[in-house]
């Protein structure tokens, strides 16, 4: 099995979840991941116990100029370097979360082993419109993504969240954080590269955050510091880290969570049950306000503008939250409903099944 998800933890853990299903449902079959060099993969990947193979990345991008003229060349590169692993693995079939790496991974298996696409994001992205046009199952977390025929299935949320016990865990994250034991806490998350506009605004109310009592656990991503004042002394902390590897603890650790609206964010969010305020990014086709709006709708979440997310707004929207336990016990409850489905298992019987018939 041959799965394609790299770059940000958006493509990469959907991906692990599949692999680890596939294993617990195989344990004979053999997982390999395919990435790039510049990837989270090249952590994430081999931390999870699963190999990993790199190609050369290919970036596309929409501005008229010579790196457009460059993109044919090195397109057929990367889709040989994948050909190349596909060959010498005796791969069954590819599961690809598009993104990319699954682009050339998808060339490279057509006409040759089965492929499986999933879709994570209310709008299909170019990568994955492209392979569900010759794709054996394509899969969707939610209706309408623009990929004909999708099987609606959720996004793969890995089981050890799913079925995480936040209040059990909450003294154990806490301190394992170095956070206040009984503030009420706010977790602030930017996506896995971090957001540069979270960094500013919290960092600019971080003393009035503190003199509110009230706690941060703020990842501000790696290359993004955030700079902060002085601690002052008897005051909740306001913890600032790169990058975060227990995500289970950080869900434990907080009251409430602002985030971004990305879809496997999205995803582990709904699972966990966590109170959040959405922050959606302003450009790109807009699919994470989509993302966002069912939690929304249900109850579950909040949302916030981008540009409406000021220090100002921290302070008087966000704070009230986090320290109103009436709202945020509505929130986790109405956030019951919207727990995502086993996509892992189901795409792992998928993927499994395709290889099977391709082994006859």
């Amino acid at each position: 099995m041959l799965i394609a998800g790299g770059g940000s933890a958006g493509h990469v853990q959907p991906a692990l979840a599949v692999a680890d299903a596939i294993m617990a449902a195989e344990p004979t079959a053999t997982v390999i991941c395919l990435g790039t060099e510049r990837g989270l993969e090249t952590t994430l990947v081999p931390d999870r116990g699963y190999r990993l193979e790199l190609i050369p990345e290919v970036k596309f991008t929409r501005q008229a100029n010579l790196d457009v003229l460059r993109i044919p060349g090195r397109l057929r590169r990367t889709v040989k370097a994948a050909r190349a692993v596909i060959k010498s693995e005796n791969i069954d079939v590819v599961v690809g979360f598009g993104g990319y790496v699954a682009l050339p991974a998808y060339l490279a298996a057509r006409r040759r082993v089965p492929v499986v696409v999933h879709e994570a994001n209310a709008r299909a992205g170019i990568a994955n419109k492209i392979g569900a046009r010759f794709a054996t199952v394509v899969a969707a977390a939610v209706p309408d993504t623009g990929l004909a025929g999708a099987r609606v299935v959720g996004n793969p949320v890995r089981r050890s969240l799913r079925e995480l016990d936040r209040p059990a865990l909450r003294a154990q994250a806490r301190e394992y954080f170095g956070l206040d034991p009984d503030a009420p806490t706010l977790v602030v998350v930017g996506g896995s590269l971090g957001a540069v506009k979270f960094n500013q605004i919290f960092a600019s109310v971080a003393d009035r955050l503190a003199a509110a009592g009230v706690g941060v656990l703020h990842v501000h991503g790696k290359g993004k510091p955030v700079d902060l004042p002085p601690a002052p002394p008897g005051r909740p902390p306001y913890v600032a880290v790169p990058y975060v590897d227990r995500m289970d603890l950080a869900y434990a650790a907080g009251d409430l969570m602002v985030a971004r609206s990305g879809a496997m964010t999205v995803a582990e969010i709904g699972a966990v049950r966590v109170p959040v305020v959405y922050v959606p990014l302003a450009f790109g086709n807009g699919e994470q306000r989509l993302n966002a709006l069912p939690q929304v709708q249900s109850g579950a979440a909040r949302l916030i503008d981008e540009e409406a997310l000021t220090g100002e707004a921290v302070l008087d929207t966000i704070v009230p939250l986090v320290k109103d336990p009436q709202a945020l016990t509505a929130m986790s409850e109405a956030a019951a409903g919207s727990e995502t489905a086993h996509a892992d298992e189901v795409l792992a019987r998928i993927a499994l099944a395709a290889a099977r018939r391709r082994r006859g």
